[in-house]
């Protein structure tokens, strides 16, 4: 796998890559559909970074600890020149600002969980960041929105996101509902 260079270049020598990422974004615990929007809107504050597309909010049955309230899920696609291991304290700290603390119980309860699922093509598994998402392959509730707003090739599994739902082992209840996320960006 591609490990990934997390020196900063120097941006005055070198023009800006940007890149089409595809984040999960999901939340259980108090008001939802705000922590999701609430997280939309710190998205588009991040520099060289625009919202291109959400999906619809689905509602989800929680994985692993079932003893818990229902996800609201979404994925939201980005244009950002930021390298991924920027964006990934980014969206750390997107989190930490919404309330989630940085030590949390593995499967429980959420105000607010940001994954970068795909960053365009790249592979990358160093230092707790992995991409692609390693278990979006089995998940309903990030592949349902995902097709929702684009069908991109799994770098790794090297097929599309339609063909990889139609091989989902996930079982677990996911449905669309009419609600919606908002971005301000002019190109979503």
């Amino acid at each position: 796998m591609l490990k990934l260079n997390t020196a900063h270049p120097d941006k005055t020598e070198s023009p800006m890559n940007f890149h089409s990422v595809f984040l999960g974004a999901g939340s259980n615990s108090g008001n939802r559909l705000d922590y999701l929007q609430r997280a939309c809107s710190m998205l588009e504050t991040l520099p060289d970074t625009s919202i291109t597309g959400i999906s619809p909010v689905y509602l989800s049955e929680p994985l692993g600890i079932t003893d818990q309230d229902m996800f609201y899920n979404a994925v939201i696609r980005i244009r950002t020149a930021l390298n991924p291991r920027e964006l990934l304290g980014s969206i750390k700290t997107i989190e930490t600002a919404l309330g989630r603390p940085e030590q949390h119980k593995r499967w429980g309860p959420r105000v607010i969980d940001l994954d970068i699922l795909l960053y365009g093509q790249i592979v990358a598994d160093s230092d707790g960041l992995t991409i692609p998402h390693p278990e979006m392959h089995k998940r309903k509730f990030v592949l349902h929105p995902l097709l929702d707003i684009d069908n991109p090739d799994h770098p790794v599994l090297h097929c599309k996101v339609s063909e990889l739902l139609e091989k989902c082992p996930d079982s677990s209840s996911v449905e669309k509902t009419s609600l919606t996320l908002h971005s301000h960006s002019p190109s979503s």
